[in-house]
């Protein structure tokens, strides 16, 4: 692992160590976690988990629940193992951690079904575009797993009645939508649309589903994360609910 920096989220109450280089978490870590209808006492499990930063945010919005953290990198999962130590000390719950590939998960995780599901996957399909040159980004950012996989092991880990959430790029919605119906029985989808501006296309999609759901599928109305149409200064110009999100550690009530 290269040199690494730590990182402060929510404001400071989610101190996370992430490489200088290569695949750093962010908005959409963030944004992920405050996007799990999770409640104290149930479980989460996160697939892909990096340095566990979606994973740490959601344990520190929701004090009680229980998270485990999957990730196949080794680096990766050492600084995960190494930042839930620290935030524990700093009064946050524990963060189980497990290095392992999604698709062979041991047998101790296997055992077990969790309350949500979540995961923010590599957002691009390699068979339409080139590969990056670093290779730790490329392994974060280049899907190297189909989706239909994660989807699929997300369906026999969850249980019944439990909840996916993910974030991905919007043109990936439908490759998204098509594994949830496909590969996990899952029903009653809820797309929300991430856009920079009023006006822009949006460039990411939160969805959410839920195993064996029977619900009718909601397009959502875009949630915009920057107030007037252009950047006018250095000043921070988040909306006021993505502010919330950001700093404070809110729940995104759209989903529900």
């Amino acid at each position: 692992m290269t040199e690494a920096r730590c990182d402060a989220f929510l404001s400071g109450r989610v101190q996370a160590w992430q490489p200088v280089t290569g695949y750093r978490a962010g908005l959409d870590a963030v944004f992920l976690a405050s996007a799990v209808p999770a409640r104290a006492g149930e479980t989460a499990l996160e697939l892909g988990a990096g340095a566990g930063v979606a994973s740490l945010c959601l344990a520190a919005r929701v004090p009680g629940v229980r998270v485990t953290a999957v990730e196949r990198d080794a680096s990766y999962a050492a600084l995960a193992r190494r930042n839930g130590a620290e935030n524990a000390r700093g009064g946050a719950a524990p963060l189980e951690v497990v290095e392992a590939d999604l698709a062979e998960l041991p047998e101790a995780v296997k055992a077990r079904r969790f309350t949500h599901l979540l995961f923010n996957p590599p957002y691009f399909d390699r068979s339409r575009g080139k590969a990056s040159p670093h290779a730790a980004r490329e392994a974060a950012m280049g899907e190297e797993t189909p989706i239909g996989i994660w989807v699929d092991v997300a369906a026999r880990r969850l249980s019944p009645g439990g909840w996916l959430t993910v974030i991905h790029r919007a043109e990936r919605l439908p490759d998204l939508l098509a594994a949830m119906v496909a590969r996990g029985g899952f029903g009653g989808a809820t797309v929300l649309p991430l856009t920079g501006r009023e006006g822009r296309a949006a460039g990411r999609v939160i969805v959410q589903a839920r195993k064996g759901g029977r619900a009718e599928a909601r397009l959502l109305a875009p949630m915009v994360l920057h107030e007037g149409p252009v950047h006018r200064s250095d000043a921070e110009d988040y909306t006021p609910e993505v502010a919330a999100i950001l700093r404070d550690g809110a729940a995104l009530t759209r989903m529900g």
